[in-house]
């Protein structure tokens, strides 16, 4: 009998719980490097952009493409993972998800046409991630956490940023001295060395441990597993959420979010400053720094949603982003001036701060339908990602530079401030 399981008999004939740091906490940390490998590949396409474009001709609106279909896929395969992850649990799901990024990067070092390309980085990397996306952190805070769920959020988001803190500077250094192929093999290798790690180290619940959750009460009933069909599950789901106004307004706000961040500035903000005359490296360390407070922003933004008015959160947070953009192509240049350096803090800080609110809101209102509700509304976030890395791509094709859309991001900006505000926070009862 292992020592978790010792455990789980001597709390239930009421010995003395142990000191020792909850398994909750573990699964936790390996979620959180998980979510760091599956997120080498979302900062790889700002980064390897350029050198396609030198390598085969291609333009950015045809290597935007590639990005678009990931995104989509990235976004729409949310709230069917949530619903696998309820039918099959964490850890399967989870495995799968990052033997489709290796597969996906190793691939694609053998790409010489542009359906090669969407096919790699597009379908197998989108699928990938997809099932990695957001809704793991939320899948894995309702889980394993009652208390603390918020900052539990926080946290694993910000894995995301610490991959794009960890892999994005690399991948362009070895993109510039290697070749693309070779920055793209260390995203391969980065996500098959975490599936050891989440097969020895995560259980999908507490009680496969004999254990409640971190918080819980001693009459905490853990939510039933789900039955039947996943697809079915999830879009069962989103015909229940979609009567709802409130869930609409999420959708809108967090397509908002999307289309500002991993669609535009995610995909864009180097090729952007390459056309200023900065350099590709310079541009993507600045872009690394973003990440590095996006980590601070993201953990903040989940202690304050334990405490503060999610809808609140949301409307600043939107508005600040909107400022941002709007000053942006008046910060750009050849070189890193003190302006771009505090738009990158402010910007990083804000980056995804607006996830643990919306998941809040979504557990909230939805009750146990919550994770996969929040799947729904991250899929829009990601078809508003997917608009805007294309979008983008064509404006600067036919205008020559990308202020029309750091501009018309800063208006949808506001659009989203407005409509979080206006969430109202009114309970339904929660559906088993």
């Amino acid at each position: 009998m292992d020592e978790a399981t010792l455990d789980a008999v001597n709390i239930g004939r009421g010995a003395p719980r142990s000191r020792r740091v909850h398994p909750g906490w573990i699964v936790a940390a390996v979620a959180f490097l998980a979510l760091v490998a599956a997120a080498g590949f979302r900062a790889a396409p700002s980064a390897l952009m350029l050198p396609l474009e030198e390598e085969f001709g291609w333009s950015r609106s045809v290597i935007s493409s590639a990005v678009t279909v990931n995104l989509l896929l990235y976004g729409l395969m949310a709230p069917f993972a949530a619903a696998l992850m309820s039918r099959f649990g964490i850890r399967i799901v989870t495995t799968i998800a990052l033997l489709l990024v290796a597969a996906g990067a190793g691939i694609s070092v053998f790409a010489t046409s542009p359906w090669v390309l969407v096919l790699t980085w597009g379908v197998l990397i989108g699928l990938g991630t997809g099932s990695m996306a957001l809704v793991f952190a939320a899948t894995v805070a309702d889980a394993w956490f009652v208390r603390h769920r918020g900052l539990v959020v926080g946290t694993l988001t910000a894995g995301g940023a610490t991959g794009q803190l960890v892999f994005l500077p690399l991948v362009a250094a070895i993109a510039e001295d290697q070749g693309w192929r070779a920055a793209t093999l260390i995203v391969c290798g980065a996500s098959l060395a975490v599936i050891p790690l989440v097969l020895i180290f995560v259980r999908n619940r507490p009680s496969d441990l004999g254990l409640l959750p971190v918080g819980a009460p001693a009459d905490w009933v853990e939510p039933p597993r789900a039955r039947g069909n996943a697809a079915l599950l999830a879009l069962r789901t989103l015909g229940r959420a979609s009567r709802s106004r409130t869930f609409w307004a999420l959708v809108a706000g967090f397509a908002i979010c999307g289309a500002t961040t991993n669609g535009l500035v995610g995909t864009h903000f180097i090729p952007s400053a390459h056309d200023h005359g900065m350099a590709q490296t310079t541009a993507a360390g600045l872009l690394a720094v973003v990440g590095i407070f996006d980590v601070i922003g993201t953990i903040a933004s989940g202690w304050l949603t334990d405490r503060f008015n999610p809808r609140l959160l949301l409307g600043v947070y939107y508005a600040g982003r909107g400022l941002g953009l709007a000053v942006l192509p008046f910060l750009l240049s050849d070189t890193v001036r003190p302006p771009i350096i505090v738009f990158v803090i402010i910007y990083g800080l804000d980056w995804v701060a607006t996830v643990p609110p919306t998941v809040a809101l979504c557990r909230e209102l939805f009750g146990p339908d919550g994770p996969i509700v929040f799947g729904w509304v991250f899929a829009a976030h990601q078809f508003g990602a997917a608009f805007a890395a294309t979008m983008a791509g064509v404006i600067r094709d036919t205008t020559g530079d990308y202020s029309v859309a750091w501009f018309g991001a800063a208006g949808l900006c506001v659009v989203a401030a407005v409509v979080s505000l206006s969430i109202r926070r009114v309970r339904t009862p929660e559906r088993v």
